[in-house]
């Protein structure tokens, strides 16, 4: 057989990075051939295979012909007469265009080594603008790449800008937007795919909530940075740094401030009530991209609760009793710790910020503890029952919370 290593495994392996999946093109053969040859066939819309004896995949060498709009618009050649440059020409990227054979030998006719050492991400040719998913792809992989000094070719930015302009991305369903949002949440630097969708109109179509953020001014002496959008970056990408791979508080701290693009012009660059107003927005993102309950019900609690901890230590013992249960925290007491870290981010993503001590982190988390460390079975067997047990273990966790507050600030001064 006619084999070839081809996209992110060539790639990567010339980056110096990690290697991941490794992806081969077969060329000249059949489903036929491959399946007797000991191949399982796994592809639905085009014909993949599983090597029987590592489990990689292999597709045949294949052309597509565009037949409708949107990403699934697409009629598959796979016959055995499709040549190796042919299939590479259908793929998004230069840098994802090159083919390596089995003696280490590159094809890359279209340039993509030069790319990467360029660090440039250019699309391969006009056949790109007919699927918008790569719109996202794009963004998501500039979030990968960016911090290795890559930049989006100016022609590809524009073929992008004139696919949102038609139309394009209307046809993408919100299982795959969500899909690419989460990668470039996990990715190095978030604040590439939103400055990337931005740049060519994309982020008001994908994400308007999180557009509407941009130019929105807000106090200096509190956020260096002024604009609400640069902030938004900052905080994704303090996300990435603090808890690297994590889309979970990704997505959180992406969502925290949507309630500033809400403020009365006449009222900024003040934003009293953000935390309240950004809730209808963020309820709106999540219902439109069929978010999952984990990633809705953090950004919920975040939204609503980071001033709060912001300001910590001028909460009452009770008033933070009350935060950690609307948390539900007592239940689930690792959101406790999702919340500190997203308000970390928030503190940390600002101008001059970003290795700022975020004590009040620790102390929600020391409350957390001393609060579930009360055992309500110990107030039943003092023989108190029903509500009264409720009341009880809600004044002796507040007791705690109160002790471990004191302690922190005997420690802090002794």
């Amino acid at each position: 057989m006619e084999i070839y290593l081809v996209g992110g495994a060539v790639r990567d392996r010339l980056l110096g990075l990690p290697a991941g999946d490794r992806d081969h093109v077969v060329v000249g053969e059949t489903q036929a051939s491959m399946e007797a040859a000991g191949f399982r066939a796994i592809g639905r819309d085009f014909p993949v295979f599983l090597h029987p004896g590592t489990g990689e995949e292999y597709a045949l060498a294949r052309t597509e012909r565009k037949s409708g709009r949107g990403y699934r618009g697409f009629v598959v050649d796979a016959d055995p007469s499709v040549t190796l440059e042919q299939d590479l020409a259908r793929r998004d990227f230069t840098i994802n265009a090159i083919a390596e054979a089995p003696d280490g030998r590159l094809v890359d006719p279209y340039g993509g080594a030069r790319d990467l050492e360029s660090r440039v991400l250019r699309h391969v040719g006009p056949a790109f603008s007919e699927d918008p998913l790569r719109v996202l792809r794009a963004a998501r992989f500039m979030a990968r790449f960016a911090p290795l000094g890559f930049t989006v070719a100016d022609d590809t930015l524009a073929l992008m800008r004139g696919m949102v302009e038609a139309g394009e991305l209307d046809a993408l369903t919100p299982e795959r937007v969500w899909q690419e949002l989460v990668r470039a949440l996990g990715a190095r630097q978030p604040s590439a795919f939103l400055r990337t969708l931005r740049d060519c109109g994309a982020l008001a179509v994908i994400l308007p909530e999180v557009d509407a953020l941009y130019g929105v001014p807000q106090r200096a002496e509190f956020h260096p940075e002024v604009d609400t959008g640069v902030h938004q970056e900052l905080v994704s990408d303090m996300a990435a740094r603090l808890a690297p791979g994590d889309a979970l508080i990704g997505f959180a701290a992406l969502t925290h401030d949507l309630g500033k693009a809400l403020t009365p012009a006449h009222r900024l660059p003040r934003h009293v009530g953000h935390e309240h107003a950004g809730l209808a927005p963020l309820d709106a993102l999540c219902g439109r991209l069929k978010v999952p309950a984990a990633h809705r019900e953090l950004a919920v609690v975040c939204c609503r609760e980071h001033l709060n901890v912001h300001r910590i230590a001028e909460l009452r013992d009770a008033t933070l009793h009350d935060l950690i249960a609307r948390c539900d925290g007592f239940r689930k007491p690792a959101r406790i710790d999702q919340l500190a870290l997203v308000c970390e981010c928030d503190k940390r993503g600002r101008l001059g910020s970003a290795e700022v001590d975020y004590p009040q982190g620790e102390t929600l988390r020391r409350a957390r503890d001393a609060a579930i460390a009360v055992n309500a079975r110990d107030l039943a067997a003092g023989g108190l029952s029903g509500p009264a047990i409720g009341a009880a273990l809600r004044k002796a966790r507040i007791e705690a919370i109160a002790a471990s507050r004191t302690l922190r600030g005997s420690a802090s001064t002794g």
